[in-house]
C-alpha cells in the first residue's frame, strides 16, 4: 500500500486532494492539521484515511508521524493563507519557514520518494510579463506570504541537489470549489449574494484574476503523482481565462438571482495585485482538454453547497 501525507488537510483543497486520493484503495492516507485556518468538516473520511492533530512548524510534534510511517509521497500544503490573515500576521507567516525546513529535513530522512510542495501565484508579485509562465517570468515577491512560498521553492531545489530529494512545485492560482473559506474572493461574494448583502470590492474592480474549479486541480495533482510528471520541476496550477473582479460579482448576482448591490471600498494599502494570467500550458499537457469554464465551474459549485 502506498503512504500519502497531507499536511495542512484540514484546508480546502487539501481537504479535497486527500477525498479524492482516498478513492483509491491502494492508497492510505495520513492527514495532519494544527487547526490554525483549517476546518475539521473539510477532513474526508474513510477506511483508508486517519487524521492527526500536528503543528509540521513543531519539529517534535511531525518528526514522531513521519518516522513511524515511512510515507512514500508527501504534500505539504500546511500554511497560513487569506490576504488580510497575512498582512495582518507577518511574523506568523514567516514562521512556516520552520515548517517547510522541518518536512524537507524529515522526507530526506524517512525515505520518501517525493514531495509535493505548494507554492502560489503570488511568487510572480506584480506582473512584468503575460501570461506568468514558470521558467521566465521573474519570482518578484515582497510581501511575507509570497516570500516564505518562494523560499520554500528554494528549499525543495536545494534537498534535491544535495540530498536528491525528488520535489514537485504547484504554483496555484485561484482556486475555488465546495470547501472554499470565506477568506477568498469567490466564496466570500458568493456567500454575500446568497443572503442579498452588499457585495464589497476593493478598489475599482478592474483587477483581473482566473479561477480554477476544483477538479482540474485534483485532476492535474493526481496525474503529476501517479504519472511520474514533471519530477524537480515546477508547474502552474489554475486557469487561464481572466476575470474582472467587478465582472465576478456580477456573474454571481445572476446566477444566484441575488438582489446584492456592489459597495466600492478603498483599494487595499498591498496584496492586491492588478492581474493575474498564468501560463498553463504544463497543465493543459496533463489533463488533455480544455479547463472548466469560469459559468460551468459556478453551476457545479452551485450544485455542491448550501446557503
Amino acid at each position: 500500500m502506498t503512504k500519502i501525507l497531507i499536511t495542512g488537510g484540514a484546508g480546502f483543497i487539501p481537504g479535497s486532494l486527500a477525498a479524492e486520493l482516498a478513492k483509491n484503495p491502494d492508497y492510505f492516507i495520513v492527514i495532519v492539521d494544527n487547526f490554525l485556518t483549517g476546518k475539521k468538516k473539510n477532513i474526508p473520511k474513510g477506511k483508508n484515511i486517519r487524521f492527526i492533530k500536528c503543528d509540521v512548524n513543531d519539529y517534535l510534534d511531525i518528526a514522531p508521524v513521519m518516522t513511524s510511517h515511512r510515507f512514500d509521497f508527501v504534500f505539504h500544503y500546511a500554511a497560513v493563507v487569506g490576504v488580510k490573515r497575512t498582512l495582518a500576521n507577518p511574523t506568523l507567516v514567516l514562521h512556516d519557514l520552520q515548517g517547510i525546513k522541518n518536512i524537507l529535513r524529515l522526507c530526506k530522512n524517512t525515505g520518501v520518494r517525493r514531495v509535493f510542495y505548494s507554492s502560489s501565484s503570488e511568487v510572480y508579485g506584480e506582473p512584468v510579463e503575460m501570461p506568468q509562465h514558470e521558467q521566465t517570468t521573474p519570482l518578484n515577491s515582497r510581501l511575507p506570504y509570497a516570500i516564505v512560498k518562494n523560499a520554500g521553492e528554494a528549499f525543495c531545489k536545494a534537498f534535491q541537489d544535495e540530498f536528491d530529494l525528488d520535489y514537485t512545485i504547484f504554483r496555484f492560482f485561484n482556486t475555488y470549489g465546495p470547501l472554499q473559506s470565506t477568506d477568498f474572493v469567490m466564496s466570500r461574494f458568493l456567500r454575500a449574494a446568497s443572503r442579498n448583502e452588499a457585495i464589497t470590492i476593493y478598489g475599482d474592480g478592474l483587477q483581473t484574476r482566473t479561477f480554477c474549479y476544483i477538479s482540474d486541480n485534483l485532476e492535474a495533482t493526481i496525474s503529476c503523482l501517479e504519472k511520474d510528471l514533471f519530477v524537480n520541476d515546477v508547474i502552474n496550477m489554475g486557469n487561464d481565462q481572466q476575470t474582472h473582479i467587478v465582472d465576478l460579482a456580477k456573474l454571481l448576482i445572476k446566477k444566484t438571482k441575488s438582489k446584492s448591490k456592489l459597495e466600492f471600498l478603498p483599494p487595499l494599502a498591498e496584496g492586491d495585485m492588478k492581474r493575474r494570467q498564468p501560463d498553463i500550458t504544463k497543465m493543459k499537457k496533463v489533463l488533455n482538454r480544455e479547463l472548466i469554464s469560469l459559468e460551468d465551474g459556478i453551476d457545479l459549485l452551485l450544485e455542491k453547497i448550501k446557503f
